[in-house]
């Protein structure tokens, strides 16, 4: 008996995107000095998504780049090699500008921890901002979220998972039992 179940379908993350949206450009008052990072793989996927968002409700495109932290975590040693993703900053650089880090998934910190560190190689923004997906919690880190799609309180051995149309050919959140992680990617150490 499976006990994964969707927790957000596609109309939901539809309206957390836009909802997160109006609130990054509320608390931004516009968007002159935004700039959205997105952290690979998901969180790319759903900077641009909010981007857009942006640009629908402002008239004006903000710029999106994403944000690789892979060499600035803490648990290298403790997790399968993967492949680089590319960081790409857009023009302008980040310098002065009010930087809002993107991530599917807020857990432990530690992401979020290297992501900082990578920032402070790239430049120095007036202000960095984090918006998620999801948080679900089990912070290891004092860090906490400026924007959130959903709160999912969960259990340690469950797992969230954030599917996009553009990789998984799905827009869903699913929380997973521990005998349903999928091997490939383990348990979400985010």
């Amino acid at each position: 008996m499976s006990s994964a179940r969707v927790v957000l379908d596609e109309a939901d993350i539809r309206r957390a995107v836009r909802r997160i949206a109006h609130e990054i450009t509320e608390k931004s008052r516009g968007t002159g000095d935004l700039v959205l990072l997105g952290i690979p793989t998901r969180g790319v996927y759903l900077a641009r998504r909010i981007a857009a968002a942006i640009s629908e409700i402002e008239d004006q495109m903000v710029p999106c780049g994403s944000l690789d932290v892979t060499l600035y975590r803490d648990d290298l040693r403790l997790r399968q090699v993967r492949a680089l993703e590319p960081t790409e900053i857009p023009p302008g650089g980040i310098d002065d500008r009010t930087v809002v880090l993107v991530d599917d998934v807020l857990y432990s910190g530690r992401t979020i921890r290297a992501a900082l560190d990578a920032i402070n190689e790239l430049g120095r923004p007036s202000a960095v901002r984090l918006a998620v997906m999801v948080d679900r919690g089990h912070r290891e880190l004092p860090i906490r979220p400026d924007f959130v799609g959903k709160n999912l309180p969960t259990a340690k051995d469950e797992s969230v998972r954030v599917r996009f149309a553009e990789v998984d050919n799905v827009d869903e959140v699913v929380i997973q039992g521990a005998s349903e992680v999928e091997p490939s990617r383990g348990v979400d150490a985010r």
